[in-house]
């Protein structure tokens, strides 16, 4: 019984770090496209937030639009992408852990890109 609420303890952590992950940062004017060539991405934060990081300096922040329950923390995402770029209303499936039948189609909203103010800190 200790391990099962340790690890939940460990959970909980992991999840409240990665809700911080926009902290410091302050957003701008949303985008419909963005290129997704120089970054890292998607983080799925949880079922309404999904984030691409631009070589540090700039992570951009979007949602599902309406709702997609199948999309969570360490599940995988398998975008339609036809382009360079990764705009509103692409679609997308989620694949959870161990399952080979992906989610219904979900569509990206828009995307507002979020920096670091002038001379703050680096991560």
């Amino acid at each position: 019984m200790k391990r099962i609420a340790a690890l939940g303890a460990i959970a909980l952590t992991l999840v409240a770090a990665r809700d911080d992950r926009l902290a410091g940062y302050v957003p701008g004017k949303p985008v419909t496209c963005i290129s997704t060539f120089a970054g890292t991405g998607p983080v799925i934060v949880d079922e309404h937030t999904i984030l691409y990081e631009e070589s540090g300096s700039r992570i951009w922040r979007t949602q599902p639009v309406g709702a997609c329950p199948a999309l969570r923390p360490f599940t995988t995402i398998i975008i339609r992408k036809f382009g360079s770029q990764l705009c509103r209303n692409d679609q997308f499936q989620v694949l959870q852990p161990g399952d080979i039948i992906a989610s219904n189609v979900c569509r990206f909203d828009r995307f507002t890109p979020y920096r670091r103010p002038e001379g703050a800190a680096r991560r």
